[in-house]
């Protein structure tokens, strides 16, 4: 696969100073055409063998361009912070939002690629992990992003020479290490990894470009016409056609879905509340504050119908928690910030650390629910997005997270009676909205969203709870004791 970048590829230094002046102008433009319009994004890998140009590149283009609207990092080895979330939680947290450039120094291939050599990652995992990067960048590239991903290569022989140069030049000498030299005494080894880890993402959506790093001219001009170009293409077609996918089936024919058989009639007397109550919160406490669990997150999501009671029953949750050790994120429309980023951005930025519990109010099912009843996304979007959950959601699980869902609902009956209680209770009356009203008539088609989004992404590790709520109290304590026994049983 590298034979093509080991043919002594070089440019003039009269021709390249010719194509250098041409090529900066032609991607200034470009680069304000793209900030003006706010439309996409471009993400930028920087990737390949020590010593072939890349840190040099990465320089150029932020000299070449406007750096203040360039975001680069450069990712060393995980901190401690990052260690206790999901590995891709600082890629997440790193990317650019629409009209920005983000070039990503180190990225989420160098972890697997090391591991791999090094003996530390089996060839299924490796396998698995290249899969997982692939839907990644199909789901940024699906969100509008442009994936531009840099191999930049050297021979075994020109890489031996340029490190040599390097050390030798007082000016260069300190960015060779001994930890150069370790790698490319597993020259070899990274070779055949690498190839592999290029040959299985480099895909129709975020294809690998492999530049000969030996000449600066050659390795200058070749990565800033992709770039070009690419943000060319963009910007001529700012919405590529999405392809359609494939439809989900029809209702029933006899009308029975998933809620045709919750049981709405069950009470609870008060006494038993109170007793059940503190049985149960007394339980999660000591469940969290368990020496097991501090290897653990605990991630708990609500999503409801409204007036169902979703707030009553987070707030006996937090009753029995440490206050420094949990955290409710209320999910309401998305913002400026978050609307210029792919929509599951926001959601990766407040993963828990170990240890700690955090509580979604309402999620990042948003997108099946309410953005596909209310047509605020495509068909196309919501239909890819149960894949995309459960990607998420397994990321979240295989990080030793405990994912915990709860459906919360009631009948329409009842929402209809807690509505105009709330219009008549002064210090509820704030709870009601337009919105609510007009929620409630369209209760065929979120009842038709709900039962969907369950069957796709109710899964073994992170299944959905229906929860009838009818009965608050019998609510309360059905979430509660689901906790103590998800809790009990990952322990």
């Amino acid at each position: 696969m590298f034979e093509s970048a080991e043919l002594g590829h070089s440019i003039p230094k009269a021709a390249y100073l010719e194509r250098e002046a041409v090529l900066r102008e032609a991607l200034l433009a470009a680069q304000y055409e793209m900030l003006e319009q706010k439309k996409f994004p471009v993400i930028v890998l920087i990737g390949g063998v020590d010593g072939a140009g890349k840190g040099e590149t990465v320089n150029l283009l932020n000299a070449w361009m406007d750096p203040r609207h360039i975001i680069t990092h450069a990712f060393a080895d995980p901190s401690d912070d990052e260690l206790e979330r999901p590995r891709m939680w600082r890629f997440w947290r790193s990317l650019p939002p629409k009209g920005r450039i983000g070039i990503l120094f180190g990225s989420w291939y160098t972890e697997p690629v090391v591991a791999r050599v090094n003996g530390k990652c089996k060839t299924a995992e490796f396998e698995h992990y290249m899969q997982d990067i692939n839907h990644f960048e199909r789901m940024l590239v699906d969100e509008g992003a442009v994936v531009l991903k840099f191999w930049f290569h050297l021979s075994k022989k020109a890489q031996h020479k340029r490190l040599k140069a390097l050390e030798a030049d007082p000016k260069t000498r300190w960015r060779v290490s001994e930890h150069e030299w370790r790698r490319f005494k597993h020259y070899d080894e990274f070779r055949v990894i690498s190839e592999i880890a290029l040959r299985e993402t480099s895909t129709g959506e975020a294809p690998w470009t492999i530049v000969e790093g030996a000449d600066a001219h050659y390795r200058y001009l070749t990565v800033g016409q992709v770039l070009l170009d690419a943000m060319r293409e963009r910007l001529a077609n700012p919405s590529p056609p999405k392809p359609r996918l494939a439809v989900l089936p029809k209702p029933a024919l006899d009308g029975r879905n998933l809620f045709s058989r919750l049981d709405f009639s069950e009470k609870m007397a008060r006494k038993t509340y109170e007793a059940k109550l503190e049985k149960y919160q007394g339980k999660l406490n000591l469940l969290t504050r368990d020496p097991r669990f501090a290897d653990r997150s605990l991630i708990v999501v609500f999503e409801g119908v409204d007036a169902a009671g979703k707030g009553g029953a987070i707030r006996r949750i937090t009753s029995a928690l440490d206050a420094r050790h949990y955290t409710v994120i209320p999910i309401a429309a998305p913002d400026e910030e978050e609307r210029a980023q792919p929509y599951l951005w926001r959601f990766w930025r407040h993963l828990p650390r170990k240890g700690r519990v955090t509580i979604f109010d309402r999620s990042w099912y948003g997108r099946v629910l309410v953005e596909r009843v209310e047509g605020y996304c495509s068909e196309s979007e919501w239909l890819r997005a149960y894949a995309e959950i459960n990607d998420f959601e397994e990321q979240l699980t295989n990080s030793n997270a405990i994912v915990v869902k709860f459906w919360v609902t009631i009948t329409q009956e009842e929402q209809l009676l807690r509505f105009q209680n709330r219009e008549k209770t002064p210090f509820k009356a704030f709870k009601l909205t337009p919105d609510d009203w007009r929620n409630r008539e369209k209760w065929p088609d979120y009842e038709r969203a709900v039962c969907d989004m369950v069957e796709r992404t109710s899964t073994d590790s992170a299944p959905w709870v229906l929860v009838p709520a009818n009965d608050k109290y019998t609510a309360r304590i059905a979430i509660l004791r689901t906790l103590c026994e998800r809790l009990a049983a990952a322990l």
